[in-house]
C-alpha cells in the first residue's frame, strides 16, 4: 500500500496524548475486557495508554510515524504541543464542553501525565512503540484482538483525503481480529466528519461489519460516538 504524503507532514498533526482513564471512555473499554487480549493505538502519540494497559493486557503496542526519536529531542516537543494546546484551549474555551474537563488548565493536567507516563515507558520498554504510519502498518494480518485509533481520522478531514481513511481502516482492520474502534467522528472544526458515511460503505463493500457506537465523553460539542468496525478476522486488507 502507498503511503499519502498528506500524512508524511509531522507538523500538521499536534502531537498529543490521553491518559489511560480518557481511552477508557473515549473508546468505551471496560478494563477487564482486556485482560489476555492484545491491543494497538494506532496513532499512539504521547499517549500513557499502551503503558497502563500493559499491565492488564496479553501485548500491548503503539504506532507512530514520531516513535524513534530520541527522548531528548522528543520531550520537549510533548511539552511544547501540551503548552500550546492549553494556550488555544484558554483562547476559545467557548467551542468546548468542559464536563470531563474542569477549565483548560484542568485539561492540561491530564495532557502532561499522559506524556510523563508515556515518556516514561517510551524509555523503559522501547519495543511497544513502533515507528510507522497508517496506511501501512508493520504488523501480520490478525496479530491484534484490538485496535484503537484515536484523533486521527475523521478529525483531520481537511488533509487527509476519503482514499486515506479507507485504506487507513482496511489496514486497522488488517491486523484486527475482533473489532477497530474510532474516536471521534467530528473534524478539527467542529463539524461531523462528512466522510464516515462514504468511508462506511467502502468498508461495508468489502465485507466489513461498521456501526456507530455512544461513548460516555464528550469535549467537541456533539462528538459523542465512535466507529466500530467488525467482522474483521481474516480480512485481507485493501
Amino acid at each position: 500500500m502507498a503511503r499519502h504524503d498528506a500524512f508524511e507532514v509531522s507538523e500538521s498533526f499536534r502531537f498529543i496524548g490521553r491518559t489511560f482513564a480518557e481511552y477508557r471512555r473515549l473508546f468505551g473499554l471496560e478494563r477487564d475486557a482486556l485482560a489476555g487480549a492484545a491491543v494497538l493505538d494506532c496513532p499512539g502519540g504521547p499517549s500513557s495508554f499502551t503503558a497502563v494497559a500493559a499491565r492488564v493486557a496479553d501485548r500491548t503496542v503503539a504506532v507512530d510515524p514520531v516513535y524513534g526519536t530520541p527522548l531528548a529531542d522528543l520531550a520537549p516537543v510533548c511539552r511544547d504541543a501540551v503548552e500550546r494546546t492549553v494556550e488555544q484551549l484558554r483562547a476559545s474555551p467557548e467551542q468546548f464542553v468542559w464536563t470531563a474537563y474542569s477549565d483548560p488548565a484542568d485539561r492540561g493536567r491530564y495532557l502532561r501525565a499522559a506524556a510523563e507516563r508515556f515518556l516514561a515507558d517510551y524509555t523503559r520498554r522501547p519495543g511497544r512503540y513502533l515507528r510507522a504510519a497508517l496506511p501501512a502498518l508493520p504488523l501480520a494480518t490478525d496479530s491484534v484482538d484490538l485496535a484503537l485509533c484515536g484523533h486521527l481520522l475523521f478529525l483531520y478531514d481537511d488533509r487527509l483525503d476519503a482514499a486515506f481513511h479507507a485504506d487507513a481502516l482496511c489496514e486497522l482492520a488488517r491486523v484486527a481480529r475482533r473489532e477497530v474502534r474510532v474516536f471521534p467522528l467530528h473534524a478539527l472544526d467542529g463539524d461531523p466528519s462528512a466522510l464516515v458515511g462514504p468511508t462506511s460503505e467502502r468498508l461495508r463493500d468489502r465485507g466489513l461489519a461498521v456501526e456507530r457506537r455512544p461513548v460516555d465523553y464528550e469535549f467537541q460539542p456533539g462528538a459523542t460516538e465512535m466507529l466500530v468496525v467488525s467482522d474483521v478476522a481474516g480480512f485481507a486488507g485493501a
